[in-house]
């Protein structure tokens, strides 16, 4: 059952964070290599190449973003971006009913452990029909008490919309959220929405140093989270 705001508070007197607010890809599911691959069959289906340079452009976009992205680095003027964007999120999809999902070590335990105490939230770039997939993998429906994809504000990651709108919506000040990334763009997200930012690097897509000084905290595996400690030294490196 989801912890709700009003139930959460009194447990949480010796913290100063209200809500965490979860990314998705590469924070909760290993995802990120089956974007690059999708994306990768798509353009080999139309006889073009997609490169490490052009998986970078895209990270963190929201749906249209991308796929405008894919549209402009493919030379595809014969396509729209609905069409592009479509056919990625359809692959997406069909992989999480179709594949074991690449769940993070202790994905599911960590978001069920953190929300017995706080209120919490995805703030993810993803589609929502990839977002929905990915949630009923981890076997979470329900857990949260926001779910909010990019293509539902104005600016995908780097913009700090999508974790604003998800702080909004669980009714928590934005420098009261904490927020678990796994990216530079994402932590430039969530610190330029005026939240603290524990970064979980993840060895299939590793983040920049910058994201290691940016970040507020540095974890090394989701299931050693800690909001509490987190909250009480003010964001340890290598915590």
């Amino acid at each position: 059952m989801q912890t709700t705001a009003g139930d959460a508070r009194s447990g949480m007197a010796e913290s100063r964070f209200r809500a965490v607010l979860f990314d998705l890809d590469g924070v909760l599911v290993d995802s990120e290599p089956w974007w690059n691959d999708v994306r990768k069959a798509f353009a080999a289906a139309h006889d073009r190449p997609w490169t490490d340079d052009d998986q970078r452009a895209v990270m963190g976009a929201n749906s249209r973003q991308w796929a405008i992205t894919m549209r402009r680095r493919l030379d595809l003027p014969q396509l729209t971006e609905d069409e592009i964007q479509d056919a990625v999120v359809s692959a997406m999809v069909d992989r999480y009913h179709t594949r074991p999902v690449p769940i993070i070590e202790g994905a599911a335990e960590t978001v069920r452990r953190i929300a017995r105490r706080w209120p919490v939230a995805i703030a993810s770039s993803g589609h929502r029909a990839v977002i929905d997939a990915a949630i009923d993998a981890l076997g979470l429906r329900g857990a949260f008490g926001a779910v909010v994809s990019s293509d539902e504000v104005s600016n995908g990651k780097p913009a700090p919309d999508v974790y604003r709108r998800a702080a909004e919506l669980l009714a928590v000040p934005e420098a009261s959220c904490l927020v678990v990334e796994d990216s530079i763009n994402g932590v430039r997200a969530g610190k330029g929405a005026g939240m603290s930012v524990v970064l979980v690097p993840i060895e299939s897509v590793p983040p920049p140093p910058e994201a290691w000084t940016l970040a507020d905290s540095v974890v090394d595996r989701l299931a050693d989270l800690d909001p509490d400690a987190i909250g009480r030294t003010g964001g340890s490196r290598g915590a």
